[in-house]
């Protein structure tokens, strides 16, 4: 029997699913970031630990595990030079089929069909498939992009914690919860910043939206930026020629009642997730 598993490699985490060629769950498997730029040596072990906990849980011996056929979506794998360190990894499964988290949220969402996945998670970026031509909008990487993600939040409210700290703008319970993680310490702040990592401004995002849904006004204005950058996403998914556009990542469902009723109208529920997806790369169902 040959066995299929899947792994979605992301900023905040890396999850892993095997499955047998019915499709049933054998086993699962999660651990921590996983993006390309954590280096190809912590790269590596961490998808191999999020797959032998999958592996484990099957209780797959190494003649099954050398059968297995594999699909990763890893965030991060368009910097150049990834892909090729990639294909020199050792991994010990009969084949292994990279790309992006991205494109396997969208293979997994429309199930290989035309279509487009806005992934709004630690970061955001939108994938698309329109004529079996697969590209993506965004996500070049925090802080420079990432519009609208979980480390966009967090980083504004640091903004606004310190300026608040400073008295440049008016203290808020937002501003007040941040700064007490530092003593509302500007030095201490300062200095978490110095080694803080995409992932660490994305644990600040449930207090944001927290606080929005409580009307803080500056955690509304931060969330209500974000909605727009969202908005204008979809805008230019469907501009560019995708017959339907699905949300996913951690924050997606969060954001959703942000967003405009004519813009929520036009999305569509994905078929799966990008485990489905990471499944359907390595070949599962063909």
């Amino acid at each position: 029997m040959t066995h299929y598993l899947g792994i979605d490699a992301g900023g905040s985490h890396c999850r892993s699913r095997l499955v047998d060629e019915s499709g049933a769950i054998l086993g699962t498997g999660e651990t921590g970031p996983a993006n390309a730029k954590i280096g190809m040596d912590r790269l590596y072990a961490t998808l191999r630990d999020a797959a032998d906990q999958a592996i484990a849980a099957a209780g797959l011996d190494d003649a099954a595990v050398a059968g297995i056929r594999t699909g990763m979506g890893i965030a991060g794998i368009r910097r150049p030079g990834v892909r090729a360190a990639l294909a020199e990894l050792d991994f010990p499964f009969a084949s292994v089929a990279f790309d992006t988290d991205g494109a396997i949220a969208n293979i997994g969402a429309h199930r290989g069909g035309d279509g487009a996945v806005l992934v709004i998670g630690t970061g955001s970026i939108a994938q698309l498939r329109v004529g079996g031509r697969d590209f993506s909008i965004g996500g070049y990487g925090f802080p420079i992009s990432d519009e609208g993600s979980g480390a966009a939040l967090g980083l504004s409210a640091m903004r606004h914690a310190l300026r608040a700290l400073d008295g440049r703008t008016q203290r808020t319970p937002l501003s007040t919860a941040v700064s007490e993680r530092f003593g509302h310490d500007t030095l201490q702040a300062v200095a978490w910043m110095d080694e803080a990592t995409p992932k660490d401004y994305a644990a600040l995002a449930p207090l944001v939206m927290d606080y929005a849904e409580a009307n803080d006004a500056i955690a509304r204005s931060i969330v209500e930026d974000a909605a727009l950058h969202i908005e204008r996403f979809i805008e230019t998914i469907f501009a560019q020629g995708a017959p339907a556009c699905a949300l996913a990542g951690g924050l997606a469902q969060r954001m959703r009642p942000w967003l405009r009723a004519r813009t929520v109208a036009q999305l569509s529920e994905p078929q799966g997730d990008p485990l489905d997806g990471a499944l359907l790369l390595a070949g599962f169902g063909r």
